[in-house]
């Protein structure tokens, strides 16, 4: 994706986004909301235009942000100027280990990289013991893999721009390489499994604490449909019910399984040293 591209239109968000973030952020603010004094240091590593990482920065912590694009943190360098921004990769984090007291991890930012578990290492390395990680990843199984199956076997009717034969490899892929679909508008893409996400984080000396699913009931609407500039009429008014269902819903334990968006809490470990991916 050529994310330079888009950073002066990053923060308009489509429907689809907009209930992403606006659930997202209301976890940081539960889950992240430090005890007491002091706040102590938080990394948004996939920060873009840094919008993000201003919620931690409302939290009171001294917030940094990282991101691979020049131009996402040209604009957030105008937007957020109390934010320390770095521009790097989220495979080889360029701070010392044990730095942070949270990590969000946000924006399907760990569908880009080529190392997943990697990433995850260095975010475990870079955390102090007892830190907190949030992170945000597109799940494998979800409603929108029907909406997929249907698009493929009706010429493309819903706009994937898949094959039947992306589906079946989409259902039966196994390895390293993992699950990656190519999506419109916004390249290949990884998906991850809860199985995989637990694997990499347990490696990395992170504890799970929290699971949370985000865009369940929003599936009833296929992405693609949500991935435009606005809905309107009848659409958006249904688009907007299924929204507060869908946020009643991300507090149930069987959600997660079934969001489109699978979100993580973890806790570092305060003993063991995390392990080589």
């Amino acid at each position: 994706m050529d994310y330079d591209a888009m950073a002066t239109t990053y923060e308009s968000l489509e429907p689809w986004y907009e209930h992403l973030y606006d659930t997202l952020h209301a976890i940081v603010r539960a889950e992240l909301t430090p005890p007491g004094e002091p706040r102590g240091r938080a990394l948004d590593a996939g920060c873009g235009t840094g919008f993000q990482a201003a919620v931690l920065a409302s939290l009171g912590y001294r917030t940094h942000g990282l991101d691979v694009s020049a131009g996402l943190l040209a604009v957030a360098r105008r937007r957020r100027p109390s934010i320390v921004l770095a521009r790097g990769d989220i495979e080889s984090l360029p701070y010392a280990r044990e730095t942070f007291d949270a990590v969000t991890c946000c924006g399907s930012t760990l569908s880009y990289v080529h190392a997943p578990a990697r990433a995850l290492a260095e975010i475990g390395r870079v955390l102090r013991p007892e830190g907190l990680l949030l992170l945000e990843c597109e799940h494998r199984w979800s409603l929108d893999l029907l909406w997929e199956a249907i698009s493929s076997l009706t010429g493309d009717s819903l706009g994937y721009g898949l094959h039947p034969r992306d589906v079946w490899r989409h259902l039966g892929a196994r390895g390293e390489a993992g699950c990656r679909l190519p999506y419109p508008g916004y390249g290949t893409i990884r998906l991850f499994s809860v199985r995989e996400i637990r694997a990499w984080l347990d490696a990395a000396g992170l504890e799970p604490v929290g699971m949370w699913g985000i865009h369940v009931l929003t599936n009833v609407i296929p992405s693609t449909v949500l991935h435009r500039q606005r809905l309107a009429g009848p659409l958006a008014r249904c688009y907007r019910i299924l929204c507060s269902l869908d946020d009643g819903l991300r507090r149930l334990p069987l959600a997660a399984r079934a969001a489109n968006s699978l979100v993580m809490l973890a806790r570092k470990r305060s003993t063991a040293r995390p392990h080589e991916p």
